[in-house]
This record gives C-alpha cells, structure tokens and sequence, in this order.
C-alpha cells in the first residue's frame, strides 16, 4: 500500500504497578504501524524532575550525566519522532493519546516533518473555529444530525469498529500552516461516549482517511499486549538506567523479528478463505514448538496450526453474524 496508510503512534505505558509502592518506570513509546503488521520501534525513559534535580539518584541507577535533564513525556516523542524522520521510516501520519495531542510544541513538531496527525484530546480544550475558540465538548449539540457519519475504524475481535463520526474544519494554528486542520468527533452510538480528535493533514483528506488513522491508534496497544505476552517487555526488575534500555530494546527486537517473520509468511503462503491470516502469537507458537520440541515434524506443527486457524476463523465469523444481528 501507499505510503500514505503507514502511521506512527506514541504512548506512555507504565510497568510495575501492583496497587502499592514498588519498582516501576514510566517510558514513551514509538509505534510503527503498517498494513503487514505492527511494532514498537522506538523507546525513552521519562526521568521524573525530582530525579533529574538529584545527582546522588542518578549516580546510583548509573543515568549518564548528559541524560540527566527533565523532559516532558510530549518532548520525548518530539525526540522519537526526528529519530524516525531523520532515520527515513517511511510513514505520513502519527496518532497518540490526549497527553500528546494537548501539547502544541508536538503537534507544530509534526508538521514541521511534514507529516499528518489524528491527536485524541480531553474533552475540556479550546480549538480555534471560523466562529472562535470553543471547548470540544459543546460542539456536538451544534451539529445537525446529517453531520454525523458511519464509518469503521478497523476490525475488531467482535468484527467492524463501527462508530458515528463528525468532523469541522478549524483555523490553522500559526500563520505560515498551508496545511488542513480538522476535528474530529467520535461517537458511540450504543454509550453515547463522545471522543475528540485533532486532525491535521498536508493535502486535503476525506473523512473516510482520518477515520482510518485514528483506528490505527489501537496498535499501540495491540504492540504492548504482544510485547509483553510474547517477548517479556515487562518482565524485568531491573533498577539501573543501561539495564532497563538493554532489557527493553533485547524484547522490542525480539518481538519486531516475530512481526516481520509473519508479514513475510504472509506474502509467501496467502491465507486459505476458510482460515484466519497467520498471526505473531501463531507464528512464535510455530517457532517455539519447532525449537523445543523435538517429536514433532514440520507437517504435523503445520497441521496442527491449519486446524487451530480454521476453528478461530468459524469463531470470528460466528461473533460477526451475531454482531450484525444485534
């Protein structure tokens, strides 16, 4: 596909919590999402003020003297974001969640690299309007209900994310953007659950494309599901700057490796219709079982998995008759 449907998306994630004070580290994540798979690509462990203020605590969990300045977690995806840009990765949008889309330095970041972005913001900011500025909340009961469109944001579990969608134009936010500024309304019609989008593209877009990449928002959760389940992410206890990165970056790999081996499996074998696509979970099931278990062939692993595809396949279509009914 197009370079064009390739995204990237940001978000923090946290490890270590348990309900009481324990070991835990806060890092920003960048995402590479694309029509043949997914995964982190990226990484940046926020540094708290009160630990970048404390040379004795840095001494002790071995940060470098150079690292030891407070960066917001927005400044830090500033930062994964240029490495990507300078490091050529071929994408044209970027999406992330409110702590991101709230901040404008980030948001002027990304179309300085001449990239596109669906930014989910909270439901109490001012975007500037023909009309002036106006909280986001307030819009929808302005709209007409011929505004409001049905589009899906991608398959899910339970089969099409279908949600009603809006969206307004917006005033540029300085005076030298030629680019095409939008908001962007979700809404789910069985809650009612609004969310809101800052939507920014270079070229002119169709509401059909904004809703696409704001649905690729959900592989950033999809990587940290697959990270951690498949190659540990978060199961380390490590306490010392070069330990968490060595940790971190050794699981990102392993699980970049298990993405590409599948899109390439793909490519190379295309799924029967009576099954679903090969997935990463399936594949490192594949490659487990061909390493460490030594009484099984190639052909029974293979038949194994056909079978297993095929009832996960009868299941999916299953949920989404049952989806369409309802």
């Amino acid at each position: 596909m197009k370079k064009g449907a390739h995204s990237v998306g940001v978000q923090r994630q946290y490890t270590g919590t348990a309900g009481r004070v324990e070991n835990a580290q806060v890092a920003v994540y960048l995402t590479y999402a694309a029509p043949r798979g997914h995964a982190l690509i990226d990484r940046a462990l926020y540094l708290p003020r009160c630990w970048a203020e404390d040379p004795d605590r840095c001494d002790g969990a071995g940060i470098p003297s150079d690292k030891r300045c407070f960066a917001t977690k927005p400044a830090l995806a500033r930062a994964l974001l240029a490495r990507a840009v300078a490091a050529q990765v071929p994408a044209a949008w970027v999406a992330a969640d409110e702590v991101y889309g709230a901040d404008p330095a980030l948001r002027a970041a990304i179309r300085s690299h001449g990239l596109g972005y669906v930014l989910a913001v909270s439901a109490n900011r001012r975007v500037p309007t023909p009309a002036g500025p106006i909280r986001v909340d307030r819009i929808p009961a302005l709209l007409p209900k011929r505004a409001w469109q049905k589009h899906s944001a991608g398959l899910g579990s339970h089969g099409p994310r279908i949600y009603s969608w809006a969206w307004i134009a917006l005033l540029p936010e300085q005076d030298t953007d030629t680019g095409h500024h939008h908001l962007l309304i979700r809404r789910n019609d069985a809650t009612g659950e609004l969310a809101y989008l800052r939507c920014y593209a270079p070229r002119p877009v169709t509401l059909h494309t904004l809703v696409t990449v704001a649905g690729q928002r959900w592989r950033i959760e999809e990587s940290f599901q697959a990270a951690k389940g498949l190659t540990g992410l978060d199961q380390h206890q490590v306490r010392r700057w070069t330990s968490w990165h060595r940790w971190i970056t050794l699981a990102m790999l392993a699980h970049a490796f298990l993405a590409a081996a599948t899109a390439t499996e793909r490519d190379a074998h295309p799924t029967q219709a009576d099954l679903i696509a090969l997935t990463v979970n399936e594949f490192r099931r594949l490659f487990d079982a061909l390493l460490l278990v030594t009484h099984h062939t190639v052909t029974t692993l293979l038949s194994w998995s056909r079978w297993r595809r095929r009832h996960q396949h009868r299941a999916r279509q299953s949920h989404y008759k049952r989806r369409e009914h309802q």
